[in-house]
């Protein structure tokens, strides 16, 4: 009985339900676009990373965290220093120049990139050959509506796009080491030196006459360096991820809870009838946090379908801000808005509740 007189008084008002639901759906994807922001960046910062193949990352003393780079600090000489240790294969030192977010311009010696990766996958062109050469990768290219044989102005320069590549590998925008250097002022400087070992058993000790070799330098083994792009790790992505959930239940709270008075308020004469046939007070209000609960499971359904519109806007408009859909978060979502709706549900009903029946049955 309770469903029925539920999906009736749904029914019966269906502006005031359909944008209720509407307005209980816009925090929901609110928080999943959000999640699946974090989630996308850090795999693809993971993914490119690994892309290296490299055992070991070296970098400067100011470096404090793996998604912040610090400036190019390392002698470029330290890499071939690092190459004569034992057990060790190969070193590249490169150098980074931060861009608009998330995109950021890498500096690569062009041989020694080939002979640590393994090469890029081109999807058109090729390798950079002249100074003015650059490469850009299949997100990149398609946001800047560049191709092969065009041009792209970066950091004030007229570059000559060489390349398109595939994503997997280290960079999005890749240029001469030696042009980057001199841009950026940091003649003979690297941010960072990438080192791979002979055999994966001696990476332990390779790191240990590292650290002890380079003691004002960082030293990590690339899972440790990959680790820290984990989005539970980056510095304020969980603090504000939290700030949304919780504005997510504040917006679930006062929107269900307005609808649900105004619903009370209109309905004054129905529950006094209810009341009239005896009708208890946990009736009452189970019909009134019934009501609320499933507009909030509507909220949820809508605020996943418009997750996958705000995932194809972002695409659409900024296609190097890699998003996924995280349907992990499904539930967790439909649990925050739920919770808001059930709060915002109980002043409301236990106002239903508490009515008399002759007064309500009177009221016009």
């Amino acid at each position: 009985m309770i469903a029925k007189l539920v999906l009736e008084n749904l029914k019966h008002r269906p502006v005031r339900s359909m944008l209720s639901i509407l307005l209980i759906g816009v925090p929901v994807t609110l928080i999943l676009s959000l999640v699946g922001l974090t989630h996308g960046m850090s795999e693809d910062a993971q993914r490119r990373q690994r892309g290296v193949g490299a055992d070991i990352i070296v970098r400067g003393s100011t470096a404090t965290s793996a998604v912040t780079f610090s400036p190019a600090t390392i002698p470029e000489a330290m890499a071939g220093v690092i190459e004569k240790q034992p057990h060790v294969k190969l070193a590249l030192g490169v150098i980074n120049h931060g861009l608009e977010l998330p995109l950021v311009m890498t500096g690569i010696d062009m041989e020694k990139f080939n002979e640590l990766t393994g090469g890029f996958t081109y999807l058109a062109g090729h390798g950079l050959r002249s100074e003015d050469d650059i490469l850009l990768d299949r997100y990149v290219a398609e946001q800047k509506n560049a191709h092969v044989g065009g041009t792209v102005t970066i950091l004030n320069k007229v570059w000559h796009v060489a390349g398109i590549i595939d994503t997997g590998k280290l960079v999005r925008i890749a240029v001469s080491l030696k042009v980057l250097q001199d841009l950026d002022a940091a003649h003979k400087d690297v941010t960072q030196i990438y080192v791979k070992v002979d055999d994966p058993a001696n990476i332990p000790l390779v790191v240990k006459e590292l650290k002890n070799l380079l003691p004002s330098y960082s030293v990590q083994t690339m899972e440790e360096y990959i680790a820290a792009f984990d989005y539970n790790r980056i510095p304020g992505v969980s603090q504000f991820t939290t700030v949304v959930v919780v504005i997510g239940v504040v917006i679930g709270f006062f929107v269900v809870c307005l609808s649900m008075y105004m619903a009370v308020l209109q309905r004054t004469r129905e529950i006094g009838i209810l009341k009239a046939l005896g009708a208890g007070k946990p009736f009452i209000l189970g019909i009134i946090l019934a009501e609320a609960l499933l507009m909030g499971v509507g909220g949820t359904a809508v605020g996943i379908v418009l997750s996958y519109g705000a995932y194809a806007l972002i695409r659409a408009l900024v296609p190097t801000m890699t998003i996924i859909i995280v349907t992990s978060w499904w539930p967790i979502a439909a649990l925050i808005t739920l919770t808001g709706a059930a709060l915002g549900s109980l002043y409301p009903g236990w106002n239903a509740a508490s009515h008399d029946a002759i007064e309500a049955l009177s009221y016009e």
